[in-house]
């Protein structure tokens, strides 16, 4: 066979291409082809008028499909921008945010809160499962896809609900298989927000218990001691360069970094990683680096005062980030003592136009230490949490691949989009 005769027919196929999914349940196996149709033929524009913007009750869609609540505001809105009221079951999204996956169902709680036009709410047609819908366009192939051709192949500034009603949805006729689907991906996300206030339970355990493990301003005894340290004397007081010594970060030319080379390079704390495999900058040029068992803080920008407990043997810095290298303290104390002042060091640094944290700041903060045997006593006691948070973290991530691929194999891509 020539090659134009198996392009021929690859082209054949891919016209053939049958609208069914890889994965189905064994009840619907015989129940043919799912159909491609508009989005307008299941759902209608809803505008009920609602109350005028500085009296209404307002609602507003998180990003990443994170759902729909009531949104609190400082200030008043304007009297003069027109509100429509919102009915609990009504899908909504945010013309803004539409590349950003802010979808969502309005729920019980919140019918009769109000948007504007800029988040536009559909009554959704009997033919239609509201979760099905949801699950649908939150898939990287729908709302991708369709928000970065809609304004011919730029990313749309604004998805107009008209535009929206004009994208497709592949879906079986049957009802009663969309209501599968959605039951067993609502299942999963149950289990994935289970796990989730498990993460949060513990985050929140950590955080009480640091609460208790260090002193309070202007005492030098915490109110929570291990057993054997009760008897012991008050923690010393003293600058943090009694303790540390300090490395700066040093800019390095775009010339100087590749995606390849023998030294990590972190320019931000958009870098943290413990993990080789995640580092993406990389640089042959190791002057002023981190080093294993120093704490990365960040010094400038909105990120500051987030460390990192670093692991790696060797890291090249921007000068966004220093180096605490622990001299006579121990180390993952000193990480958590630091974490206690996270707000005291973003207070420090907000003086400035730009957020940032000068190398006398971090040398003249003043900390409570105690003696080195309850120093590892409270490191050992904290970073059990943080293995227990990291056991956590993986679990959802396994939950959340796990969704990711049922919904690749569940649903039925729209016509030209490889997903």
């Amino acid at each position: 066979m020539s090659n134009k005769d198996k392009s021929a027919m690859s082209e054949q196929k891919s016209a053939q291409r049958t609208l069914v999914p890889e994965l189905r349940f064994p009840e619907f196996r015989e129940a043919g082809e799912w159909h491609e149709k508009k989005l307008a033929q299941f759902l209608t524009e809803s505008r009920i008028e609602g109350s005028a913007g500085d009296i209404a009750k307002k609602i507003t869609v998180k990003l990443w499909g994170k759902g729909v609540f009531a949104k609190r505001e400082s200030i008043k809105g304007s009297e003069n921008t027109k509100y429509y009221k919102r009915r609990a079951g009504q899908f909504i999204y945010s013309k803004l945010d539409f590349l950003n996956q802010a979808f969502g169902i309005v729920p019980k709680e919140l019918d009769g809160f109000e948007s504007t036009v800029d988040l536009p709410c559909f009554d959704i047609g009997e033919e239609l499962d509201p979760v099905f819908l949801l699950e649908y366009v939150k898939r990287e192939g729908f709302y991708k896809k369709n928000g970065e051709v809609a304004d011919g192949g730029r990313k749309a500034k604004r998805i107009q609900a008209e535009m929206f009603l004009s994208f497709p949805i592949v879906l079986p006729i049957q009802k009663a298989e969309q209501q599968k689907i959605a039951d067993c991906l609502s299942s999963l996300d149950d289990l994935i927000m289970a796990e989730n206030q498990k993460l949060d339970a513990i985050r929140n355990q950590k955080k009480g218990l640091m609460q208790q493990l260090f002193p309070r301003e202007g005492e030098t005894i915490p109110r929570l001691r291990f057993p054997e340290f009760r008897a012991a004397e008050a923690w010393k007081e003293a600058a943090l360069s009694t303790w540390i010594d300090l490395i700066s970060g040093l800019h390095l030319a775009p010339d100087e970094y590749a995606d390849a080379g023998d030294v990590p390079y972190f320019t931000g704390p958009s870098d943290y990683a413990n993990d080789l495999a995640l580092v993406s900058k990389w640089t042959s040029h190791s002057v002023n680096s981190g080093r294993s068992g120093d704490i990365l803080i960040t010094v400038k920008g909105s990120g500051v005062g987030e460390l990192l407990y670093l692991e790696l043997d060797e890291v090249a810095m921007g000068r966004q980030l220093m180096a605490v290298r622990p001299k006579s303290v121990h180390g993952e104390f000193l990480f958590h003592f630091l974490a206690t002042q996270r707000q005291r060091l973003i207070a420090l640094a907000s003086g400035n136009l730009i957020p940032g944290l000068s190398r006398g700041d971090i040398l003249s903060l003043t900390a409570l230490v105690p003696q080195r045997e309850e120093q590892q006593a409270i490191a050992d006691c904290l970073s059990s949490l943080d293995d227990l948070i990291a056991v956590q973290n993986q679990k959802i991530d396994v939950l959340l691949v796990h969704k990711k691929g049922l919904m690749q194999r569940l649903f039925v891509a729209q016509s030209g989009v490889q997903e």
